[in-house]
Order: structure tokens, then C-alpha cells, then sequence
């Protein structure tokens, strides 16, 4: 048991061993680096334009350069819309390879590489958007799936049109020829409603 002081002396004044109050100041040396030198990502950031591809890094993907078309966010959907008809006429069909994009044509096809995993995926164009502002394509789900999209939600990638020369995906040749895509769905024909006639109704005489 320590020996008894005084009433109201603090034991640890004599000693200079007093409790001082924690700094508000973050708890770093004088001279260290950050906690995290890990650069944030911009989720926000679309970029159209050209350009190339690094070579192939060892993951599933391109072996070489290629043209980029745009970059920028990737995001996907499924359920809500299986089904439902897409801006081309056709039904949506969550578990094929398709996309929607703002600007390209419907049955173009693009590899969309990712730029988290260099993973690659070849979709087909047959509906419009994404509208979001950052975002250039809406994957289906097993597209997404596909580049390890659906855990993120959201995912920077890099778009490759398929020209007339072909080109690689996904480690796979992409020849122009390959992977025809089916007819848009027909719209069912209108009945015709016959036309009204016109009644002609005189004037109303002067009396």
C-alpha cells in the first residue's frame, strides 16, 4: 500500500510523474510519412478518346496494344430489368453478353478491359446509357461478372471497339465475322383503324 499524504496533495507532483492531457494532434512522428501513400481513385473520371493499352501484364487479358476508344466508369444491371426491352427492341437477357452505351451503335462489339484487374470481357452493344455522369458503359450481369464488377458496383475500365481487322480478348481472337448478333425483335403489327369520316355540316342559314 503506498505510504499516506497529505489531504489534497497528488502523489505523483513530488516525483514530476503528474498525468498530462493527451495532444489533440494526430499521433505521427515528427518526420514520418502519411498513414497511406496509396492514391485515391476518381470514380468520376471519363475520358473519350485514343490511345493504347500497356502490354500484357500476366493477367487474363490482351497481349499487345490496342486502340482505346474511352475510359472511364463501368456499371452493371440485372434482375430489375431481365426481360424488360432494350433501346434496340430486344428483350434484356441478364446472362448474355451485352452492354449499353450512349453514343456507339447497336450491334457493335467491344472489349472492355479492366483497369483494377486487367480482366477482359467482349459485349455487344443493344441498349442506351448509362446516364450517370462518369460512367461510359452498363455491363449485363454476366458480363460484369465476368471482370469482378458485381462486388464493386462501380469499376474503371477501358473500351476497345472491334474493328475490321479483329483483335483479342479475354486471350480469345475476336475475328470480324464472329459472334453475329441476332435480329432485334419485330414489333407486333398494329391493327389498322379505319379513318373517320368527315361530316360536312352547312351553314347555318340567315333568316
Amino acid at each position: 500500500m503506498p505510504p499516506a499524504t497529505e489531504s489534497g496533495a497528488d502523489p505523483g507532483a513530488a516525483s514530476g510523474s503528474r498525468l498530462r492531457p493527451l495532444s489533440p494532434a494526430l499521433a505521427v512522428p515528427p518526420g514520418a510519412s502519411a498513414r497511406s501513400d496509396v492514391p485515391s481513385v476518381r470514380y468520376d473520371l471519363a475520358v473519350s478518346g485514343t490511345g493504347e493499352l500497356t502490354p500484357d501484364d500476366g493477367v487474363p487479358g490482351d497481349d499487345g496494344p490496342r486502340e482505346i476508344f474511352e475510359r472511364g466508369g463501368a456499371s452493371w444491371y440485372g434482375i430489375q430489368f431481365h426481360q424488360r426491352k432494350t433501346a434496340n427492341g430486344e428483350r434484356f437477357d441478364m446472362s448474355a453478353m451485352t452492354a449499353a452505351h450512349k453514343t456507339l451503335p447497336f450491334n457493335t462489339r467491344v472489349c472492355v478491359r479492366s483497369l483494377v484487374n486487367g480482366s477482359e470481357v467482349l459485349v455487344r452493344i443493344n441498349d442506351r446509357g448509362p446516364y450517370t455522369q462518369g460512367r461510359v458503359i452498363d455491363l449485363s450481369r454476366a458480363a460484369a461478372d465476368r471482370i469482378g464488377l458485381t462486388g464493386l458496383g462501380i469499376k474503371q475500365v477501358a473500351l476497345s471497339v472491334v474493328g475490321p481487322s479483329g483483335m483479342r480478348c479475354g486471350g480469345v481472337d475476336v475475328e470480324p465475322g464472329d459472334a453475329a448478333a441476332p435480329a432485334p425483335v419485330a414489333e407486333r403489327p398494329r391493327a389498322k383503324v379505319p379513318a373517320r369520316r368527315k361530316v360536312i355540316v352547312p351553314p347555318r342559314q340567315r333568316r
